[in-house]
């Protein structure tokens, strides 16, 4: 748990403006909506950078948990070359039932540690980084990234994309890479039928949305074509690509023209669950209420609205975190609100209501190993079903539950780390969670996705993926986020590496990974053979996506059991 927590923690240094370089100017760029004039800097690897421009009124005072405004005055000059600050952030939960983590949750919510990874509520902003001397006229295509982590933390700090715009250059694809924040953790995704009422629900979502529209009205001024916008993310970043092709039932126009023209998914596509007014919702609503001492208010809403920030953060933090035992299980997640997201993902693409747009969808071969570290006292296949009941799926029988268990029967085959025999079963039913957990939040239920809108709109062109380079990784194998390093950042200049960017920058340029991709085996759509590419270090290779068909099945039969 710790060794997570300060993974966090360590990434937030690499967002560091790239070494000055000296020259006659700082890049500048002058956009109009709003009016402002970008100062930015310059790096010694001949990549512009652009940190910390806000797309949006802070979200502070009464527009704390109120949908994201448009700024419509002029901001003057942007001093765009320090760290952008971070939304807060929800590294661990406060609720003092659960010691240790609620006095790392405490620790990490106190004001110096909160100045220290400069977070805060005015969080609204972007990041660009482009070549170096990119005319405004360069029409380069565009790269949106939104980040991961659960919907409770991460930030933009974390990605820089300074090398992988170094290297679509190399490649003769240049691109401009934009990163978007949104307010996570209960700042973005609080639920509850008081925030429904109120019209203030899936925030994060619609901040993403508003980014989108910064976007079409601005990248033109840094050499971007709003035209040719892709947009790409991991973890709860890739379910939020999905949920942007979802919104408004899959109206991603704006001023007449579409926002983005792909999606690129790692790791997290659809992710059906109940409404935002549910019960789970409402009883995360609750207990932030009764820990904020809001529970008598006349308006328990306005009451949190009218909190001291830190009051309100270590209320929001009360509820289980991700990092914990609760894991998947999460407490704050895209919910359907009617209106924004008008349905539970699963049935919005089963009736086509998305975004008609290509796109690449994939994961890690070993999902679930990060998120099953903290259930060591789950030792029967009994336990695993009552953790299943108690915590994640209200509406599924125990039955359904004991079938789904079930399709995993032992842990040489169906346990996780796959393809690991009886190795590195940290404990008795370790394995097996693993493996439930990575196929019901990730891979199979990409698939079960993949299977929905090839139904739903069989014309669109779509590509999918699984992820095996770190095989052989004691405990984790090809874990859950392990493409951030490979893929994202590249560290390893290996075959996945190059392959994956030279496929990834070819979508962007032609919505379609092979157009440019060279040297490297064609990459067939997921089609009637349901064809995955399999990345290796040095090689890769085409599977057929029929592993593990079974719990498919299940989920597909049963698909209004598994709401989370």
């Amino acid at each position: 748990m710790l060794s997570l927590w300060k993974f966090a923690l360590l990434a937030l240094p690499v967002a560091r403006a790239s070494p000055a370089l000296k020259r006659d100017s700082d890049p500048t760029v002058t956009i109009s909506h709003p009016e402002a004039t970008i100062v930015g800097s310059s790096g010694s690897n001949k990549i512009d950078s652009f940190n910390g421009i806000p797309f949006a009124v802070a979200p502070t005072g009464s527009l704390r948990l109120k949908p994201p405004q448009p700024i419509q005055t002029s901001l003057g000059t942007v001093k765009a070359t320090g760290l952008a600050k971070s939304c807060p952030q929800f590294f661990f939960s406060t609720d003092k039932d659960n010691l240790p983590t609620a006095v790392l949750g405490e620790l990490s919510n106190i004001p110096l540690f909160q100045t220290v990874t400069n977070t805060g509520e005015d969080c609204l902003n972007i990041n660009i980084r482009r070549p170096s001397d990119t005319k405004s006229d360069a029409k380069l295509p565009v790269l949106v990234w939104i980040f991961g982590g659960g919907f409770e933390l991460g930030s933009t700090t974390m990605y820089d994309g300074a090398s992988l715009v170094a290297d679509s250059v190399d490649l003769k694809m240049p691109i401009i890479f934009v990163a978007i924040n949104y307010r996570v953790g209960g700042f973005g995704f609080l639920p509850g039928s008081e925030v429904l009422k109120d019209g203030s629900a899936n925030l994060g979502l619609r901040d993403q949305r508003l980014a989108l529209e910064w976007v079409a009205d601005n990248i033109e001024a840094f050499g971007g074509d709003p035209s040719k916008v892709t947009i790409w993310g991991e973890s709860a970043g890739s379910i939020s690509v999905f949920d942007q092709m979802a919104l408004y039932d899959g109206n991603n126009k704006y001023n007449g023209s579409p926002l983005f023209q792909g999606g690129i998914m790692n790791s997290g596509s659809m992710v059906p669950a109940d409404p935002i007014d549910g019960k789970k919702g409402q009883a995360v609503y609750d207990a932030v209420v009764k820990d904020a001492g809001c529970s008598k208010a006349d308006d328990t809403l306005d009451c949190l609205r009218k909190l001291d920030y830190d009051k309100f953060l270590n209320a929001a933090n009360s509820v289980p975190g991700i990092l914990g035992y609760n894991s998947v299980a999460l407490s704050y997640l895209p919910r359907p609100d009617g209106k924004v997201l008008t349905d539970s993902p699963d049935k919005l693409v089963k009736h086509g209501k998305y975004a008609s747009v290509p796109f690449i969808v994939g994961d890690q071969e070993d999902e679930g190993t990060i998120f099953s570290l903290f259930q060591a006292n789950l030792t029967t296949t009994d336990d695993i079903v009552q953790y299943l009941k108690n915590l994640f799926f209200f509406n599924a029988s125990e039955q359904d539950l004991k079938d789904l268990v079930a399709a995993y029967p032992d842990i040489n085959k169906y346990g996780s780390p796959f393809r690991s025999s009886i190795l590195n079963n940290w404990y008795p039913q370790y394995k097996r969670i693993a493996a439930i957990l990575g196929d019901l939040t990730f891979t199979i239920t990409r698939r079960a996705f993949l299977t929905l809108a090839r139904k739903a709109k069989p014309d669109v062109p779509v590509w999918s993926y699984l992820s095996s380079y770190d095989h052989g990784t004691p405990i984790l194998g090809t874990f859950h986020g392990s493409d951030i390093l490979q893929v994202f950042y590249g560290i390893k200049s290996n075959y996945a590496s190059k392959s994956i960017h030279s496929y990834y920058l070819s979508f962007v340029y032609d919505q379609d990974p092979n157009s440019r991709a060279k040297d490297f085996m064609n990459w067939p759509q997921w089609g009637s053979n349901q064809t995955l590419m399999n990345f290796f270090n040095d090689h890769g290779a085409l599977i057929a996506d029929d592993f593990r068909q079974k719990t498919c099945d299940l989920i597909m039969d049963k698909v209004a059991s598994f709401y989370i």
